[in-house]
């Protein structure tokens, strides 16, 4: 199941820089285990993993770069994908994808958060892994912070952002505690709500998705690097958003097995 008494939940946490989403991870788990530093250079490209627990369940929360952050470079911003992926193949590993959050900064859902929706639930899981939006830095919402979603759920249908459910937030303590703790039951309950026993089995990959493409791609595309950079571009520039360019470049790098060869 998804959440089982031998294997820890898996949830991949995704989103924009400065979306808080280190002080997210330290929020579920109730005490410091994320640095919240904002210097780049102290930064990692992959992956962070978090070992957490909370009302007896335990969860691995893997925390990842923000794949269109303006401090990245072109190269960088190739490595980010390239760790995406072999993060969701080792996953696949260890038991699969159980849960994904999106987590966002309140105001508006720009071009770049769709891409990076996109590019995780839909290139990378297929569809099949349910995704929550956590809407952040509502510290200073007049009334319920609920109220945002109220206000602005209909603009995800009209983008085709489809979420499972969604958890508006605080965290940050700041001079409201009550509203944190209220946030830390909120983003619990939702977890929970996806990943209890009884709920769908993990997600483990699927035959059409970019994970499964890549894992056959080294074996299959030998002398046939022209079609695999047909097929890829295409998708990764119309539902990813990637400029021709930057789809290119990271066709030509699975074409080469930098990524297929991901271990």
């Amino acid at each position: 199941m998804a959440a089982s008494n031998n294997r820890h939940t898996n949830i991949v946490l995704f989103g924009q820089a400065g979306a808080g989403k280190s002080s997210l991870v330290n929020l579920m788990a109730g005490k410091d285990v994320a640095s919240t530093s904002n210097d780049m250079k102290s930064c990692t490209l992959r992956w962070k993993e978090y070992p957490i627990q909370f009302d007896g369940e335990s969860y691995n929360v893997f925390d990842t770069v923000g794949l269109q952050e303006p401090q990245l470079g072109l190269p960088q911003y190739l490595d980010a994908v390239e760790n995406a992926y072999t993060l969701i193949r080792n996953l696949e590993r260890q038991g699969g994808i159980d849960l994904l959050m999106f987590c966002m900064r309140a105001g508006r859902l720009t071009t770049t958060l769709e891409n990076n929706y996109r590019l995780f639930h839909e290139f990378l899981c297929e569809k099949k892994v349910p995704v929550i939006v956590v809407i952040t830095h509502l510290e200073n919402e007049a009334g319920d912070m609920d109220a945002w979603w109220a206000q602005n759920r209909d603009i995800f249908g009209e983008r085709e952002v489809h979420v499972a459910d969604h958890a508006c937030i605080t965290a940050i303590k700041g001079n409201d505690p009550d509203r944190y703790e209220q946030s830390r039951t909120t983003i619990r309950n939702v977890i929970k709500k996806f990943t209890t026993d009884g709920q769908k089995e993990a997600w483990k990959g699927g035959d059409n998705t970019l994970v499964s493409l890549l894992h056959k791609l080294r074996e299959f595309l030998v002398g046939r690097k022209l079609h695999a950079r047909k097929y890829i571009v295409p998708r990764l520039v119309k539902r990813c958003g990637l400029s021709l360019d930057v789809a290119t470049k990271l066709a030509d790098r699975i074409n080469n097995g930098v990524v297929g060869g991901a271990t």
